[in-house]
């Protein structure tokens, strides 16, 4: 998220009324329900306040929220493009928990306007094709008690698109051996997912299992072999961390400035299974996105799709042209 100038200390953000309450039972449920990280329900708490404390200076309520209203509060803040962009997300949820709680019989969300400022960055996803992604896999020393837990990792970020907390927290008890899934809720955003059990997998976590786990008690699978930490389950950025290190070792990181951690191999997913077709629903379901609207940021990789949509170039017939553009 961009960053919030010159918005009150965390001191300073008390909610009180009516609107006060509903934004601290919407903070309350971003970090209880949706288990968002707690720098992330910072941000939006300082945004709300923002937008809390002009709504009790200018005398308004939910109900009296518009174009109009809106419109007023974001041009009073002076916002830069990025901070307006992360401002107006985070009210627009806002509003959208209001309605789908029952909080406002309207979803006033709406008059919340749209920017284009991720549009205009232009930055696209970084993917790898199924050959680069099996290099990187290859590159891993799966003889070795590290080799085959990072194995572990990478197969799971490569076959299943799973984020860094999803890896972190995999548990023991999500694995059905008998009906061959894998069920967990995902760490961010809390939706319940299924997978199977592919052979890869299974074969992965069996050998890790068996000759490359230190003997803990933890209920998570993957666990640290560092003296500080060893038996105890990794934490996200070092998840992240030794993915990259295998993209390095396997060369595909001197190639080009694309990301190298385990979200290069959910977006490669992705774009891969486009490649070959996949319906767009498939591909949500597989990444547990609730919306498909969440997984078109994906179609912006698939060059090759996007060429089958180019229209032939109609012949200009005008003179001007026919002479070069040049102008008698």
């Amino acid at each position: 998220m961009g960053c919030i100038e010159d918005h009150p200390s965390d001191a300073g953000h008390r909610f009180t009324g009516p609107v006060g309450a509903l934004i601290q039972q919407y903070l309350d449920h971003m970090a209880n329900k949706l288990k968002r990280k707690e720098s992330t329900v910072k941000n939006t708490e300082a945004y709300l306040f923002r937008f809390y404390s002009f709504l009790n200076a200018h005398g308004y309520g939910m109900d009296d929220i518009n174009f109009e209203v809106m419109e007023t509060f974001h041009s009073e803040q002076g916002y830069t493009p990025g901070s307006y962009h992360n401002c107006a997300g985070c009210i627009r949820r806002f509003l959208r928990f209001l309605h789908a709680s029952g909080f406002c019989e309207q979803d006033r969300s709406v008059f919340v306007a749209p920017d284009n400022f991720r549009i205009k960055e232009g930055k696209l996803p970084s993917a790898y094709s199924e050959e680069e992604i099996r290099t990187v896999l290859s590159s891993v020393d799966r003889a070795s008690v590290i080799g085959k837990r990072d194995y572990l990792i990478l197969i799971l970020a490569a076959e299943y698109g799973w984020r860094n907390g999803d890896i972190q927290q995999f548990r023991l008890d999500q694995i059905d051996w008998e009906k061959n899934e894998i069920r967990f809720l995902q760490q961010k955003g809390g939706n319940p997912v299924v997978f199977p059990l592919l052979a890869s997998v299974g074969n992965a976590i069996i050998d890790y299992l068996k000759n490359g786990r230190p003997s803990s008690e933890a209920s998570e699978v993957i666990l640290s072999v560092k003296p500080s930490r060893k038996s105890k389950p990794l934490s996200a950025p070092a998840v992240s961390g030794i993915a990259a290190k295998y993209f390095g070792k396997s060369g595909l990181a001197a190639l080009n400035d694309r990301h190298k951690g385990t979200h290069a191999f959910r977006h490669s997913l992705a774009s891969n299974m486009l490649g070959q077709e996949v319906p767009l629903p498939v591909i949500s379901d597989v990444l547990g996105h609730r919306s498909t609207e969440t997984t078109r940021v994906y179609l912006k990789v698939d060059v090759h799709q996007l060429k089958k949509c180019a229209l032939p170039m109609p012949e200009n017939q005008s003179p001007f042209y026919r002479r070069g553009g040049i102008w008698l």
